[in-house]
């Protein structure tokens, strides 16, 4: 089974990391080093985005 190409890029996954304090962990383990909550919260935090995003497209 192949790995799934990712959809958020990776200055998107980094500005969240980012927000979220956790992207020293990036730095130095790379994405496989942070812990499952935080991918979770990285998520979430990038859909909260884009419901945002949309709601000032609609206006």
């Amino acid at each position: 089974m192949g790995r799934r190409r990712g959809i958020m890029s990776d200055q998107l996954k980094e500005e969240i990391a980012k927000e979220l304090g956790f992207y020293d962990t990036v730095q130095k383990e790379g994405w496989g080093g942070i812990k499952a909550r935080d991918a979770g919260n990285m998520v979430k935090r990038a859909v909260e985005m884009a419901e945002q995003q949309m709601q000032r497209d609609k206006s």
